[in-house]
């Protein structure tokens, strides 16, 4: 028999809540704003905490397995990170403070910046964009901005290798920008031939993620970024897989013009759940004016202690020719928070050794699987991932989604399935550096074991998982027929 949902402990009268006493005039509730067809439940403290407790067991989670989310860069979140982000001069801010009472976080959003454009050799940073892929269309609009500004107004393509970061051409169809996709070659690098095809005065500029989605390293980055350049275009880097880089390579320094960062998955700042994320931009010295503001900095003149305690006054900067704000306040402070601690605790040699060790974790997986689960490019040393195919030839029926589906048995979460779509039933796999080698052997002897079950008795894996709190749903329809409350006996 299953355990009884929060709803059906609801009993009138039962409250799990003390409320302390109004610090602020009481009103009545608009009429218009309250739903009587909504009735909540009522319900002690100790059923909320138990009911939630229960459904976070259930979860997968950083804290509890291995994690090998490919493209992801799915890492452990340390903990000193959250008790920095929980200090209260930090935690306590409010965002119409004005900045002479808010120095202190101004002075770490200031030396964050400093920070990531170190790390990645460019002239300068903005922490405006609030994700990822909201980094990705601050840069393509000040690559547009870059070229109106220089009267050139008919580059209005984009190009993007097929083995780029999944949300490029989302990005540059959202600016405006034609797409233009460029095949790889066989080792998995941009095809030259066809990037020259498309190189014309249309050429906004080029988008590439580097490592690329395979888990490759561009063998001919500089050749590609001078192709671009000698065309008149920009090239944008996607910085989503920078974790194979940290202290060894430089994209500024390679010739990239703009890329933006992934603090959930470089800085270990907490990743997915719908929460804050944050994709701070970096640019070379000629987009520096285009940067979205307001940005963080010194007052100048103030440089020898005007502020407080012999520090520098820190003031607020638009750029001179600023794309102008992409939100409005910095709702995510915490997780610039949580990579500036990040950074500070590791240090120069801290941060080369968490790429290292990135990178050698994923050889090592690599090469214990290839020889069973083909991997296109497996000729090649990768990066921090790898993509591996989920098929046997010897075993016809099974999918990389049964494979993914039967890892869940072995209290492993799936690698990235079916991603890059350019490889066929892709399983795309990046332990990260923080895992041990007892952990990733034992992810291998599962990935192995699953290969022998799929030759001998293929009909476990084609109907796992089997110890999860639901067996194998259709996917497709529980994502057009959501249902929000169910009984867990009853799903099939």
């Amino acid at each position: 028999m299953s355990e009884p949902l929060i709803y059906e402990l609801s009993s009138p009268g039962r409250t799990g809540a003390i409320l302390p006493e109004p610090d602020v005039p009481e009103f009545e509730l608009p009429a218009e704003l309250l739903r009587k067809e909504l009735p909540l439940p009522e319900v002690s403290q100790i059923d909320v905490t138990r009911h939630f407790t229960r459904l976070s067991q259930r979860n997968m989670s950083i804290d509890t397995t291995l994690y090998p989310l490919g493209s992801c860069t799915m890492k452990y979140n340390p903990r000193i990170n959250e008790d920095v982000a929980r200090l209260q001069g930090f935690a306590m801010l409010h965002p119409l403070q004005d900045a002479k009472s808010a120095q202190g976080a101004m002075r770490l959003m200031c030396q964050l910046q400093m920070f990531l454009a170190e790390i990645v050799g460019f002239a300068a940073v903005s922490l405006q964009p609030a994700a990822g892929a909201h980094g990705e269309l601050t840069g393509i609009l000040m690559m547009r901005a870059y070229h109106r500004d220089r009267g050139d107004h008919k580059r209005t393509r984009m190009l993007i290798p097929d083995s780029a970061h999944g949300t490029n051409p989302a990005s540059s169809a959202m600016a405006g920008l034609q797409v233009v996709e460029i095949p790889s070659d066989s080792r998995g690098n941009v095809d030259l031939d066809a990037l020259r095809a498309h190189l014309d005065d249309s050429v906004c500029g080029l988008m590439i993620t580097n490592p690329n989605t395979l888990g490759m390293f561009e063998e001919h980055i500089e050749e590609v970024v001078r192709l671009v350049h000698a065309a008149g275009g920009l090239v944008y880097g996607d910085g989503a897989n920078m974790n194979a880089l940290l202290g060894i390579a430089k994209p500024g320094e390679i010739g990239f013009d703009v890329m933006q960062y992934n603090l959930h998955k470089t800085f270990s700042t907490p990743h997915g759940g719908g929460g804050p994320g944050s994709g701070p931009v970096a640019v070379a010295e000629r987009l520096a004016d285009f940067l979205p503001g307001p940005i963080a900095r010194v007052k100048p003149g103030s440089e020898n202690g005007d502020g407080t305690n012999g520090q520098p006054l820190y003031e607020w900067h638009m750029p001179s020719k600023s794309i102008g704000r992409m939100r409005a306040f910095w709702g995510n402070f915490g997780m610039l928070v949580r990579a500036y601690t990040y950074i500070r605790v590791h240090g120069e040699e801290g941060l080369r050794a968490v790429s290292q060790n990135a990178v050698l974790n994923a050889n090592y997986i690599q090469a214990r699987i290839k020889h069973i689960y083909p991997v296109p490019q497996g000729e090649r040393h990768c990066m921090h991932e790898f993509v591996a195919q989920g098929k046997f030839a010897d075993a016809p029926g099974i999918r990389a989604l049964d494979i993914a589906k039967r890892l869940m048995d072995y209290k492993f979460h799936p690698p990235t399935n079916y991603f890059p779509l350019i490889v066929p039933e892709a399983l795309m796999i990046e332990p990260t550096e923080t895992e041990s080698k007892e952990t990733l052997d034992s992810f291998v002897d599962a990935l192995l074991a699953i290969a022998a079950e799929a030759r001998n008795t293929p009909e476990i894996v084609k109907e796992a998982p089997h110890t999860a709190p639901m067996r194998r749903l259709d996917e497709v329809r529980a994502a057009k027929e959501l249902v929000l409350c169910c009984r867990l006996d009853t799903v099939g």
